[in-house]
């Protein structure tokens, strides 16, 4: 019998109710200690969710099927936090890979999700970690420059100024708690991408060349203030060493459309999304998404139409809440009977389907 003092294991439970602040969080295992580095960044407060650009309805509204598939995803979700590895959610598009990471990072509270969409030629440095821009500095370091040759503000034009952390780079910042870090649709990376993580989800440890160069170069230890992937924000990096003090909690979300190396494989936590299947489970989630509007009378009749066209079509329930939007229109008048019947057969396309027209 567990001991009913202690705090569960259970840390995300999906149950639509925010985490405490300063609710239990679990320690890191040995197998995840690692050292850190002979000089260390100072600790950072994570950025609350009212500094996002917009609020995002995806966490709050995100719910998982009350099935064993369903509760297979909320224990690799607890089991990923406790063991500090990365999670790997494959699926059908459109069935909530990404809003997971949202849902994750809302109920915890651990502030906005950094996001890294993947294409095939996404690069770990230059998207991922950070970006320098050295041809920028060139060209201030030549406007500064006086009639006679001679440069003016020789303090100014550092390399930290021309250095952006990329959404990778942030999530590995030593933040007092762990980032949410989404790496959506990592199927679609070059192959040799897969490996270049590998050292980082293991360590938590990058390094930033140029501002190692300058610091060599200057022979003293300043920290160096660069700007991160979050809206306003900075953080001091110290000899251009960044180590986490908190391994970020990584979703990476993928189609199926690739296989992985086994090294890969291996430093994750591996589950499938199921489809929703429970009509209960997507009025909720439908009813919060409009939450400033009356459609239960119409979403209980559009659910039951998106799920029996979901038995044998590759439905994402983005197509649901596109067909309630249009079809509970309060500023214009709404589609007729015929139109919805049309409308329907528009937005409703099998995702894996070849577009052959409607």
């Amino acid at each position: 019998m567990p001991n009913q003092t202690q705090p569960s294991w259970d840390i995300f439970t999906n149950s639509g109710t925010p985490r405490a602040k300063d609710a239990f969080w679990p320690d890191i295992p040995p197998l995840r200690r690692r050292r850190q580095p002979v000089s260390s960044s100072p600790p950072l407060e994570n950025p609350s969710d009212l500094d996002n650009e917009r609020s995002d309805a995806r966490g709050p509204s995100f719910r998982l099927p009350p099935t064993e598939d369903g509760k297979r995803v909320r224990m690799a979700v607890n089991a990923a936090i406790h063991l500090r590895r990365p999670l790997l959610v494959t699926g059908d598009p459109g069935v909530g890979k990404t809003s997971l990471a949202y849902a994750i990072a809302w109920e915890l509270g651990l502030g906005p999700v950094l996001r890294w969409p993947i294409t095939p030629r996404t690069q770990l440095v230059d998207d991922g970690l950070f970006q320098y821009d050295a041809i920028a500095r060139v060209q201030d370091a030549q406007a500064d420059k006086t009639s006679d040759g001679k440069k003016e503000g020789s303090a100014s034009h550092g390399v930290a100024e021309y250095i952006k952390l990329g959404p990778v780079g942030t999530a590995y910042l030593p933040f007092r708690r762990p980032r949410v870090l989404l790496i959506d649709e990592i199927d679609k990376a070059d192959i040799q991408l897969p490996y270049e993580l590998l050292n980082l989800l293991e360590e938590g440890f990058y390094e930033i060349p140029p501002l190692q160069r300058e610091a060599r170069r200057m022979a003293k230890a300043q920290p160096s203030w660069v700007r991160t992937a979050d809206r306003d924000g900075l953080a001091q990096v110290l000899e251009g060493q960044v180590q986490c003090s908190e391994f970020p909690i990584v979703v990476m979300t993928s189609n199926g459309e690739r296989d992985f190396p086994a090294a890969f494989h291996r430093r994750c936590i591996r589950v499938r999304m199921p489809k929703p299947v429970k009509a209960d489970v997507l009025m909720e989630q439908v009813l919060a998404h409009f939450e400033t509007r009356d459609v239960a009378a119409a979403a209980q009749e559009e659910v039951n139409e998106f799920l029996q066209r979901s038995v044998h079509d590759c439905l994402a329930v983005d197509q649901l809440l596109h067909a309630l939007h249009l079809l509970t229109l309060e500023e214009a008048t709404p589609p007729t009977t015929e139109d919805r019947a049309v409308l329907r057969e528009i937005l409703y396309r099998d995702l894996k389907r070849a577009d052959d027209g409607v």
